[in-house]
């Protein structure tokens, strides 16, 4: 039906043509005749117009006139309309004039071409016309979401044109703002420039501004978020338009439009990888994601794929989020060998039988329980898992000669105060122990908080200001480091580029973050006022938490790589009989309660600190009872 439809458009747009050529050359002789065409003339008139059309058709369909969207019609298809008929005009008089020699004067093809392309111009562009045309509906009353566009630039164009032509969107574009000096004042479809970003909050009380949309793709994210800086000084509700490279092809929809997100608010620039380092030990390569369903070993998988390796095992011990993975990289339509495998880390035998079936040539162990709080209450299933599941994956990567083999680690390793971080410190442990007397290449990247990963604040804060607050907030001093799940996994693999054996990597996280600025400033980007509108309750730190977090110990110094966001921290040396002992009394220790686990660990490492509060010592009371009336 559609395509019926368009070629019953395609005919009448063919027709109408039609009638402007003999309009055109019509109006072209009465011009020249003063309106009073001479009865010997008409015969070359019709034969004109016939001849006309007929070259004209031919150069439209060359130059694919018939198949444009003439309602976005820009300087482009103007100067196509331009060539079509200045191309079919020539053919025709240079026809007439060598073969059929018809009396016809240089006015009459010069009024004619004029005419023409007026007439086809205008016609053409009346469609543009009528959708620049901005008429508020009833739906969006000029005073219901009046909306200030941050950048005059092709990108706020876009935004306007497209808010304009969405029926659905209630939000009223009232003007621009945009720092070349050179723009204030000017229009652009009605829109006055009212200056740069100094003008925002003086333009938001002057114009009831409840909206401000940043449409500024392409410039520096130091630069946004300083500009998001002083929109959190104002009352708005405030969207941003994605990045460049997030944008496919440079469209823009009003569905691109986002809201702020914490990514804006730390202003780094992307990660920029070595992508032929990275190609030589991933490409053709049988790679082993563990933990592939989680936030970070999902992202590693969606980059892995694009160095083409010749097999990707997916590892994890949840059916539904190995699932989704591997859905999710299917319909990427990859071209590569995926294989969802559901497995437990600390069943060896189970990992004997994996490494020995497919061989893997690259691991990354991304598996492991990361729950702080939950893991103060289950230490025992902390150890199985981080501890006892990661000696069981490096074992075999030594045993059945892996090439690289990349733990990712967390800061809560360093100085630890929770089980979660000891547990880490003692898997980085066994990797070193093992890495001593392995031809593998053993490698460990360490970093903080991954923005959007499962256990993250920021989606707990989104959900508290959605439903109205409160915001709770567990220290007003508390500050972390924070990166997202893409710049954690690129930097994950960059890493395992530069390994040569045992190092300990580092990502530079930027700044520290004060958590509670940061729910401050989130609350402030939706249009609420903090303590206001939206209450912030803080709850005290919980088991485990740290006011900040750190990326080494004391007896480890870094060197620079060559990428700038990775560092390299001198380990400490580890016997592999050393960690084998330590395993050991860990194995015993699992078995005896919460406080004899502990401080089992801190003998393995000394700076293991923990505050056992009432609160949680009656939590851990419950899990015990509950463990011992399900023994």
């Amino acid at each position: 039906m559609n395509l019926l439809h368009r070629q019953i458009s395609k005919i009448f747009l063919i027709f109408g043509d039609c009638i402007l050529i003999t309009g055109s050359i019509l109006v072209a002789y009465a011009l020249r005749f003063e309106f009073q065409i001479p009865s010997e003339h008409w015969t070359t008139v019709l034969y004109m117009i016939g001849g006309m059309i007929i070259f004209q058709w031919v150069s439209f369909a060359y130059f694919n006139i018939y198949r444009r969207v003439w309602r976005y019609a820009s300087i482009g298809e103007l100067y196509s309309i331009f060539k079509s008929i200045f191309i079919g005009t020539i053919c025709f008089v240079l026809m007439n004039e060598i073969f059929i020699k018809k009396n016809i004067s240089i006015s009459s093809y010069i009024l004619s071409f004029m005419l023409c392309l007026l007439t086809f111009g205008a016609s053409r562009f009346m469609g543009r016309m009528y959708g620049d045309a901005y008429v508020p509906s009833k739906k969006r009353e000029p005073a219901a979401n009046r909306a200030l566009i941050v950048g005059a630039g092709s990108a706020g164009r876009f935004v306007l044109q497209e808010l304009k032509q969405a029926a659905n969107s209630d939000i009223y574009p009232v003007a621009f703002i945009d720092d070349d000096p050179f723009k204030k004042n000017l229009q652009i479809n009605g829109l006055t420039i009212l200056g740069g970003r100094e003008k925002i909050k003086e333009s938001v009380e002057k114009y009831n501004i409840s909206t401000l949309i940043i449409a500024m793709p392409s410039v520096p994210k130091s630069e946004i978020k300083k500009i998001i800086d002083i929109c959190k000084e104002t009352a708005c509700y405030v969207k941003i338009l994605p990045s460049i490279s997030d944008m496919v092809s440079g469209k823009i929809s009003i569905q691109t439009i986002r809201d702020i997100d914490v990514e804006d608010l730390l202003g780094r620039e992307p990660v920029s990888i070595d992508l032929g380092g990275i190609a030589s030990y991933i490409s053709d390569r049988v790679i082993l994601v563990t933990g592939a369903g989680g936030s970070i070993g999902s992202e590693l998988c969606r980059q892995i794929v694009q160095f083409k390796p010749s097999k990707l095992l997916l590892l994890g011990h949840g059916e539904n989020s190995i699932y989704k993975i591997y859905q999710d990289l299917l319909e990427r339509k990859c071209n590569i060998h995926l294989v969802p495998i559901i497995a437990d880390i600390q069943d060896k035998k189970c990992m004997e039988k994996l490494f020995a079936s497919y061989s893997p040539q690259v691991v990354f162990h991304a598996a492991a329980h990361k729950h702080v709080p939950l893991m103060e209450l289950y230490p025992a299933e902390a150890i199985k898992n981080n501890v006892f599941g990661t000696k069981n994956i490096a074992e075999m990567a030594d045993k059945y000669k892996v090439e690289r083999f990349v733990m990712v680690s967390s800061d809560k390793a360093v100085n630890p105060t929770s089980i979660m971080g000891v547990t880490k410190r003692v898997a980085e442990m066994v990797i070193q122990g093992i890495n001593n007397q392995s031809e593998t290449n053993f490698s460990i990247v360490r970093f903080g908080n991954v923005l959007g990963s499962r256990g993250s604040v920021i989606p707990l804060f989104k959900r508290q200001i959605a439903n109205g607050g409160p915001v709770t907030v567990t220290h007003p001093e508390m500050v972390r480091y924070f990166m997202t799940i893409p710049e954690a996994a690129q930097l994950v693999i960059q890493a395992g580029a530069f390994s040569k054996s045992g190092e300990l990597f580092l990502l530079d996280m930027g700044s520290p973050v004060k958590i509670d600025q940061l729910a401050r400033d989130l609350i402030r980007l939706s249009g609420f006022e903090p303590d206001k509108d939206i209450e912030i309750v803080y709850t005290g730190i919980r088991p485990g938490e740290k006011l900040y977090e750190e990326l080494l110990t004391s007896q480890e110094g870094t060197r620079a790589t060559q990428h700038n966001r990775i560092f390299i921290a001198q380990p400490e040396l580890f016997l592999k009989q050393e960690i084998d002992f330590y395993i050991k009394q860990l194995e015993e220790a699992i078995s005896s309660n919460s406080e004899e686990i502990r401080m089992t660990l801190k003998t393995i490492v000394p700076n293991f600190q923990w505050k056992v509060n009432e609160k949680e010592q009656k939590d851990v009371q419950c899990v015990q009872k509950y463990q011992l009336i399900n023994k």
